[in-house]
């Protein structure tokens, strides 16, 4: 007789906890209108893969500010490009898996500002902009201020802009000139007056070029499905094994080429515009 009541106790526990727990996941669900077939639903749940990529990255940014506190720089440099793989990867397996949603586009937008925002500013005043003072620290929030703002006009920009190019120097791009630097230069023991300016005008010149109204080549409009020459797949074999020689130096000078040709491509285009008539 006396184990009825235990029993009825105990379910009437089970079913308060299922209650608890029915009622968290349906006051944190997630629910966004979407538009499909031409009309506009409401669903609930977030898609996972796209997002497993998102949260890699957001990881490799947290990891890589980690890094950057514990004088780690090379290992910070690291997880600032594998942040910039995964970034680049959770966009196309969202649009080839057909799972965009607002909440993947705003949260990719949030792991970028940690991973090529935050991350970059962070791992370069704590190598070396520190060092310069005040100036240093100025030039690092300009940095992070400037990603800042170049990821809120990204989205806000988004489909009324031409896709062939990006407006301003793109955030990861940015992200990877920075990181490259300190793993270059650190690896080098790099650490004389000079350097420090030359860091210092890296960091400010990546930041306002972020915010910039030069146009940089996207490479979106490239068909990677459609067949291609046998050379092209040899160019990017060789590649590989260049970058593989000395990585920092390589990723170095490649993305620095990229940085370099908005700005050169801009004045090519002014060169060759005709005089306005008087």
């Amino acid at each position: 007789m006396s184990q009825e009541p235990s029993n009825t106790e105990h379910e009437k526990a089970e079913h308060a906890d299922d209650d608890i727990a029915s009622a968290f996941v349906r006051e944190t669900e997630v629910v966004e209108e979407a538009v499909e077939d031409g009309r506009k639903v409401r669903r609930r749940g977030i898609y996972l893969l796209p997002n497993l990529f998102t949260t890699s990255a957001l990881f490799s940014g947290f990891f890589a500010v980690v890094a950057g506190i514990n004088g780690d720089f090379t290992a910070a440099a690291v997880a600032i490009f594998i942040a910039m793989i995964l970034d680049g990867l959770d966009g196309r397996v969202a649009r080839l898996t057909n799972t965009q949603s607002a909440f993947g586009a705003e949260y990719d937008s949030l792991s970028d500002m940690l991973s090529f925002g935050v991350a970059p500013g962070l791992v370069a005043f704590t190598w070396i902009l520190q060092d310069i003072g005040k100036t240093g620290w100025v030039v690092a929030f300009l940095y992070v201020a400037c990603a800042a703002l170049r990821l809120a006009r990204f989205n806000v920009q988004l489909g009324s802009v031409d896709k062939k190019w990006f407006i301003g120097l793109p955030s990861p791009s940015a992200a990877a000139l920075v990181a490259a630097s300190v793993w270059t230069f650190h690896s080098f023991d790099a650490e004389a007056f000079g350097f420090k300016l030359l860091m210092l005008l890296l960091v400010a010149t990546a930041g306002v070029l972020m915010v910039s109204n030069i146009r940089y080549y996207s490479f979106k409009d490239i068909d990677l499905k459609g067949p291609v020459p046998f050379v092209v797949l040899l160019a990017i074999v060789l590649g590989f094994v260049v970058i593989s020689v000395e990585p920092s130096a390589m990723l170095l000078l490649l993305f620095g080429a990229y940085v370099a040709s908005g700005p050169i491509m801009a004045m090519m285009r002014k060169m060759k515009r005709p005089p306005a008539s008087e």
